[in-house]
């Protein structure tokens, strides 16, 4: 199944401004995302997919593989799908949403993503971390749980499933799931999700794959036995990014 890795790099995030363009060890974020990708060889196209000029011009320099896309796109899955309706893309038939400020997440998580389309069992799928205690109580990250088979059943910034007072904490650690925010569709399934109207759940939440979930569409969930790195989403994760990534580059090399 031919797939791509589509990174979208929005310019105009609030809480971290002109994110893709910040400095990471001497490059800008963005291109640290894409040389990882690049480099990890799973797929057969690695494309970055941004709304700016700024941005688009920067990682042509860079090397990278660069779509313009619309300023109007409300989610990254929204500009996975511009890309591919794009004339470059259309034999493609997996795509791979890989967010543009994840420069430490593993080919693991990427690959069994991919590979939960890409072996017919679901159309859409994600990965997934098995949970530690202090997620719960940080709505910064995403949990999820799972029915037997593997499909999403609620993604949430809450801890999920909720623990009575009577209730054993050792009994939820096995079911709760940390999401790792990457997302993988067949084209088929990418152009529907774009059909769907909103949702209130993924108003309240702040997660764009509650939509999907509450239409009917099935994710399928990929459990990695791996640590889940965290994104850069503030100053300080900036700062604390960059005070590790010559440790964290040495072990991947």
């Amino acid at each position: 199944m031919k797939t791509a890795v589509v990174i979208p790099a929005r310019l105009g995030a609030t809480r971290l401004p002109q994110k893709p363009l910040r400095d990471l060890a001497g490059e800008p974020l963005v291109i640290r995302v894409w040389r990882r990708v690049l480099r990890m060889e799973i797929v057969d196209r690695v494309v970055v997919a941004t709304d700016h000029e700024d941005v688009a011009s920067i990682a042509r320099a860079a090397g990278a593989d660069v779509i313009l896309t619309s300023s109007d796109c409300s989610s990254g899955t929204a500009r996975v799908a511009e890309v591919a309706a794009s004339p470059g893309f259309r034999d493609f038939e997996a795509f791979v949403n890989v967010q543009g400020d994840e420069p430490f997440i593993s080919a693991g998580f990427i690959r069994a993503a991919a590979d939960v389309v890409r072996s017919g069992r679901f159309t859409l799928g994600t990965a997934a971390a098995t949970a530690t205690d202090e997620i719960f109580d940080r709505p910064s990250i995403v949990k999820v749980v799972t029915a037997v088979d593997g499909r999403a059943l609620y993604f949430s910034r809450a801890p999920i499933p909720f623990l009575r007072e009577s209730a054993d904490a050792e009994l939820r650690r096995p079911l709760t799931l940390q999401h790792i925010g990457v997302y993988s569709y067949t084209r088929e399934a990418l152009a529907q999700w774009m059909t769907l109207p909103p949702h209130p759940l993924e108003d309240i939440e702040r997660l764009e794959q509650l939509r999907p979930l509450a239409h009917g569409m099935d994710i399928g969930v990929a459990v990695v036995n791996e640590r889940a790195e965290a994104g850069i989403d503030t100053e300080e994760d900036l700062q604390a990014a960059n005070e590790r990534w010559r440790s964290f580059e040495a072990g991947e090399e």
